[in-house]
């Protein structure tokens, strides 16, 4: 009986998170621009929305903003993760609780903070401002996901490369990168992920003719919601799964081999 409740219990979770969004992928095919009714299947929003300039141009800052501030945020995140666990404990546990406030700050907080540092220096608010706006958000993020693997990885294993010959930089790049390459591409998946969902810090910190997505869709939402942004989530939610199934697929095989050449070692 336990485990049927435990099944059950799950499921409903399941049900719950994805309902709206399986609710919304319908939708997205209805022919009917009101949600409350089923006039027939349709492509109509799929095609308007690729003839939509205004939509397509939110949707490539969106992407470019994304992946640029998360690749930045990556490597810089890595590093900073590799340079706290070099510190002692009292070092380490003061800058590890500095990385965490951007974190658990608000984020209309950290949005005017940054809008009034672009005024005070007297940088034009744009795609500059708005990339550098969400590198500085991300970062935090990449750290943590970053130092768990540097905890489980044999911090001898760089010790015996430096006793090799190798330099701090090589030992860094060729031993300590491949040992947390996990929590590197978990940090990277995050960071897109937060900056492709961050409405409030970008409201604040982008300036004239550059909006992604999320100030888009606010805007839009004010005078009710057009079909073609449930055409447009929906596809954006295909993608994401895919890539969250070859990652997946790929992790999974790389786990194999690894405990396959260990057998054989």
């Amino acid at each position: 009986m336990s485990k049927v409740l435990k099944k059950l219990y799950i499921w409903l979770i399941i049900l719950f998170l994805y309902a709206p969004i399986v609710v919304l992928m319908v939708y997205s095919f209805n022919d009917s621009r009101s949600r409350a009714t089923w006039s027939g299947f349709t492509f109509r929003w799929y095609i308007e929305l690729f003839q939509d300039r205004m939509i397509l141009q939110a949707l490539y800052y969106t992407i470019t903003i994304a992946l640029l501030s998360s690749v930045i945020a990556t490597i810089i995140g890595t590093f900073a993760a590799i340079g706290i666990f070099g510190y002692k404990k009292l070092s380490f546990n003061l800058v590890r609780n500095i990385s965490y406030i951007p974190v658990i700050n608000a984020d209309i907080v950290t949005g005017v903070s940054l809008m009034l540092l672009f005024v005070f220096l007297g940088i034009n608010q744009g795609f500059f401002t708005l990339l550098i706006a969400h590198i500085t958000f991300n970062i935090p993020y990449v750290i943590f996901s970053v130092l768990p693997k540097l905890y489980q990885m044999d911090v001898h294993v760089y010790e015996a490369a430096m006793d090799l010959g190798a330099s701090p930089l090589t030992s860094i790049l060729k031993v300590v990168i491949p040992e947390i390459r996990h929590g590197i591409i978990t940090g990277f998946l995050l960071a897109f992920t937060l900056s492709l969902d961050d409405f409030v810090i970008s409201f604040f910190t982008t300036g004239p003719g550059v909006n992604n997505l999320s100030i888009i869709i606010y805007s839009m939402a004010r005078r009710g919601i057009n079909p073609k942004i449930n055409a447009l989530s929906t596809l954006m939610f295909a993608v994401v799964m895919i890539l969250l199934f070859v990652i997946n697929k790929k992790s999974a095989s790389n786990n194999h081999l690894e405990k396959k050449v260990r057998r054989e070692i």
